[in-house]
């Protein structure tokens, strides 16, 4: 089947739908923002004639209103809350600051007090860890020695320690990002994987926390407040549409992305599929095309199995959508999948401490489940004239994004997962972080999802094959010389 790039949306159409899912909000799981994004999802399905299959799941939602920082009369400026730490009501709480280490002996030294614990930007853990590289373009594209950067950074040193902070007995706690400026951490919704904790927390730039530091020392006493509400029962979900295919198979390709977000990046995969929706539309392949629209992603603790990511509840709660090999039930048997998250990224880094744009495109990290699906990616991206990406394997247990479940269940995919240092953070100038997007390079990512599924199409599931599963030890962070 040949391409056909005029019935993709415009550039346009794209632009006109990344304005509107912005005009809807702070896009958090469960928001009003997110219920709004989602209706237009599903208002511009319908229009295209596809049904829309939706399932609600409630929640117990925390949002912060406003939150302030006060030592001996002075105001600290608060960079961000910590997601579902804990509130104080407006008289917040009143104690002693105390410097505690990033671990559960340390929260205990600041039990009746308020804590201030060092993040760091990692340095010292090797990406080795976590990226198994197989392919870049260009070739010369190198992962970092060690990943840094707020998202990275807070999962590494969060995650396994502030779980026992709510056992603390601790008022409050501050947390300060060092070694990051301060344009780079404004805004950051970060640590949102962990579960209630219980604890009002919030995050500080370092100049900030240089103040709270010597006001520690000193034995000072500070008031924290953090104000907002919990939202029982808050409603969200989940949906998806089917594109009939034409060919007499019961086999079909998943499509997805999660819904909720905080900026132009993250998330706007949906943008990008109801283009390639209207492209499939038109012109549909052999299988059956199941696209998916997840909740839970900014609340994972309610909404993943296991260790997955959200897409993970989805597949548990429609394998007959999914995993219906015969066909008895009415599903379909899914052969494989393309993911594809947080599109038009512009690259930022910190340089000689001044947060500025480095490249017109933040490296695009693509997980691939195996040769095929690798061979198959590169085949997609043929013609772009903007392209700067590697291809990963799941490795030593770790694949980020929505892709991963997918990986998990043993079907072969491509996931797109760009993660640039302003992922997670909300632009408080109302902005969205737009000045940071490149129409062109979304544009043409969602020409090369399009050519991944169509290119899939065209060969067996036996050629298509399993994914590789994760591979083990110290990866590689570059191409191998030839």
């Amino acid at each position: 089947m040949e391409f056909q790039r005029q019935d993709l949306h415009s550039a346009e159409k794209v632009l006109e739908n990344m304005n509107a899912m912005n005009a809807c909000g702070l896009r958090l799981t469960g928001s009003e923002g997110q219920r709004a994004y989602c209706e237009m999802l599903k208002r511009q399905i319908k229009e295209m004639g596809l049904e829309v299959f939706e399932k609600e799941y409630r929640f117990d939602r925390w949002e912060a209103t406003s939150s302030s920082l006060t030592v001996d009369g002075e105001e600290i400026y608060v960079s961000s809350e910590f997601p579902y730490s804990g509130l104080t009501g407006p008289e917040g709480v009143t104690g002693r600051l105390v410097e505690v280490g990033n671990h559960p002996l340390g929260f205990q030294k600041a039990r009746g007090k308020i804590g201030v614990c060092h993040i760091k930007n990692l340095s010292k853990i090797s990406s080795k860890v976590a990226f198994d590289m197989r392919k870049a373009v260009p070739e010369t594209l190198e992962i970092e020695k060690s990943y840094r950067g707020p998202v990275s950074t807070v999962f590494v040193k969060t995650l396994l320690t502030f779980w026992s902070a709510k056992f603390a007995g601790m008022k409050g706690m501050v947390c300060i990002w060092e070694d990051m400026s301060e344009a780079m951490v404004e805004g950051q919704w970060l640590n949102f994987i962990l579960g209630y904790l219980k604890v009002p927390m919030l995050w500080v730039n370092e100049t900030e926390g240089k103040k709270l530091i010597a006001a520690a020392k000193a034995k000072k006493s500070a008031t924290l407040t953090l104000n907002g509400f919990i939202e029982k029962d808050a409603l969200t979900e989940s949906f998806y549409t089917i594109v009939k295919g034409t060919g007499n198979t019961n086999e079909a390709i998943i499509v997805n992305a999660h819904t909720d977000g905080c900026n132009f990046s993250e998330e706007n995969g949906g943008v990008a599929m109801l283009s390639m929706l209207s492209y499939f539309v038109k012109h549909p392949i052999k299988r059956n095309l199941i696209f998916v629209f997840v909740t839970g992603h900014f609340r994972l603790p309610k909404f993943r199995t296991g260790f997955d990511q959200a897409t993970s509840r989805w597949l548990a709660d429609n394998k007959k959508v999914w995993k219906d090999k015969s066909g008895k039930h009415g599903g379909y048997k899914v052969v494989a999948g393309c993911a594809v998250e947080h599109l038009g990224c512009t690259e930022w880094k910190d340089v000689n401490g001044e947060y500025v744009k480095t490249n017109d495109i933040d490296a695009e990290i693509v997980y691939t489940g195996n040769k095929v699906m690798d061979d198959i990616y590169y085949a997609a991206t043929d013609g772009r004239t903007m392209l700067r990406t590697y291809t990963l394997r799941g490795h030593n247990l770790m694949h980020f994004g929505e892709g991963q479940p997918l990986f998990n269940k043993k079907i072969p995919e491509i996931a797109l997962v760009t993660a640039p240092d302003y992922l997670c953070a909300v632009d408080k100038t109302g902005g969205h972080h737009m000045d940071k997007f490149n129409l062109p390079l979304m544009v043409e990512q969602i020409e090369t999802f399009t050519k991944c599924v169509m290119l899939i199409d065209e060969k067996s599931a036996k050629e298509l094959g399993k994914p590789q599963g994760y591979s083990l030890g110290l990866g590689k962070l570059k191409m191998k010389k030839k």
